[in-house]
């Protein structure tokens, strides 16, 4: 398809509402950007904007009732920063321990993701320290289930076994039956509705 300067200067002016889809399905390949299209979202949804995230959310604060933890949703690390929190936070008074559990909806920035869970890890050990009997601080990421997360997972296997060498099946186990977490960080999957976590398998 050959567009004239003409058309190409209409498009770049963002007049291009009446312009057919095949167009710019063509201009797309041409520049090496696939287009996406959507329809939008119903002005009376009731879904907030990060309802994925809420329900991976949702779901781990019910497995945490269920086995008879204290949950907290979106627990700030640094009262002064309370943009910067937990996802979610779960006491265990029996086993004395503290779960810190980061969810992702896509990670986009691996390390960013890793320096701020070590900083709010590191920010639990000195609040558990201080409690009496101290507590035992561990924690783990919790995935969306998605093309894009398990392409990471595929892509950097020996980043994420070096960052999490954690049993997955074990982290699993603990926040759905109350067994004791793992010693090490773990990263497990949580499906797209928010019903059900499974471990994450790293290719070697």
């Amino acid at each position: 398809m050959r567009l004239s300067q003409s058309e190409i200067s209409h498009l770049e002016r963002g007049l291009g509402a009446r312009t057919p889809l095949e167009t710019w399905i063509a201009i797309g390949i041409a520049l090496d950007r696939p287009l996406s299209a959507a329809f939008s979202r119903d002005v009376v949804d009731p879904l907030p904007r990060d309802a994925g995230h809420l329900a991976a959310q949702e779901l781990l604060l019910r497995l945490a009732a269920d086995v008879g933890r204290a949950g907290r949703f979106e627990l700030p690390t640094r009262p002064a920063r309370l943009a910067q929190s937990v996802d979610v936070c779960l006491v265990d008074r029996r086993q004395s321990t503290l779960i810190l559990i980061e969810v992702w909806n896509r990670l986009e920035d691996l390390g960013s993701a890793a320096r701020s869970t070590d900083r709010k890890m590191a920010e639990a050990r000195d609040v558990a320290a201080a409690t009496d009997p101290p507590r035992r601080v561990a924690g783990c990421w919790v995935l969306a289930d998605n093309a894009a997360n398990r392409e990471i997972v595929r892509r950097y296997p020996a980043i994420l076994r070096s960052r999490f060498p954690g049993s997955s099946a074990g982290w699993v186990r603990a926040l759905t039956s109350g067994a004791p977490p793992p010693i090490a960080p773990g990263v497990l999957w949580a499906n797209i509705r928010g019903t059900r976590l499974a471990a994450v398998h790293l290719r070697t």
